[in-house]
Order: structure tokens, then sequence, then C-alpha cells
């Protein structure tokens, strides 16, 4: 998936990261954040913005799954010293 998705040229890879942020978010799929809020640090997300896309996430998909979304990207932003 990431040589033929993430490889496309109809969306940056820091666009990829801040949609497959918000939709892991979404989803529930918490699992899977960590390593894409870190991917998504290295494609140049600042950590401002993916606190506001989870942010908008959360009143789409509900508090639970924002509130556990940030839990997880606080995690990650701490593990880098930010």
């Amino acid at each position: 998936m990431f040589g033929d998705i993430w490889e496309r040229s109809g969306l940056s890879k820091r666009d990829r990261s801040l949609i497959t942020v918000a939709m892991l978010t979404a989803l529930y799929r918490h699992e899977q954040l960590p390593g894409h809020v870190n991917r998504a640090l290295d494609n140049g997300v600042t950590k401002e913005e993916l606190v506001e896309v989870i942010t908008h996430a959360t009143f789409y998909s509900g508090w639970p799954t924002g509130v556990q979304g940030a839990a997880i990207a606080t995690k990650v932003f701490e593990s880098r010293g930010l």
C-alpha cells in the first residue's frame, strides 16, 4: 500500500499524513495511530496541525475517539521531545 498509494502524485505525503491521522482517529483504529503520527511529523506536519486535525475529527467521530487519539498523539510528541 505504501508504495502504491503513498507515491501517487495527486496529494503530497504531508497531505496524505493529515488525512490518515484524521481517518485513523475517526475510525478508532488507534493501534496504527502512533506510527502515522510519527510519519506525519516526518512528512512536515507540525504538532499544532496534528492537534487541530485530531480535534476536528473528534467533532465528527465522537468524544471517545478523539480523546484516545489525542492521548496517543501526546505520547508520540513526548517521545520526540515536542
